[in-house]
């Protein structure tokens, strides 16, 4: 059984940094990109970004470009989301996510086939 859980979140002043990370288990991941989505209050849930598990190709989405960076570690099978420059805007449920493919198909369809339980981030200004 895949099991993702998230750790990281928490409360954050603008301009400031977070580092989400996100355990993955219950099978190899070789054939899957592991990314972040979330889901602010009253909006609906957007894509952040993503990587390959295998070839660490990465994807971002055009409003945390330049600022958010997705990496893995695959010794520790786990996924990490390196927020910086933090906006208000930016507060958020993050979940990570696992689908069977590629960023591209993680980013395109929207609708991972594995959820983790999500972490809070919260941006004061």
């Amino acid at each position: 059984q895949v099991q993702l859980v998230e750790s990281g979140g928490g409360l954050v002043q603008a301009g400031g940094s977070l580092r989400l990370s996100c355990a993955a288990s219950g099978r190899t991941f070789n054939s899957y990109a592991l990314g972040w989505f979330r889901q602010a209050p009253g909006k609906e849930r957007e894509f952040v970004g993503a990587i390959n598990w295998i070839g660490d190709k990465t994807f971002s989405a055009d409003s945390v470009k330049g600022r958010f960076t997705v990496s893995r570690d695959t010794a520790k099978n786990t996924v990490y989301l390196e927020m910086n420059s933090l906006k208000p805007e930016d507060t958020a449920v993050y979940y990570c996510a696992a689908e069977e493919g590629s960023v591209a198909t993680m980013f395109l369809r929207s609708n991972p086939d594995y959820w983790g339980q999500g972490t809070q981030v919260t941006v004061s200004s």
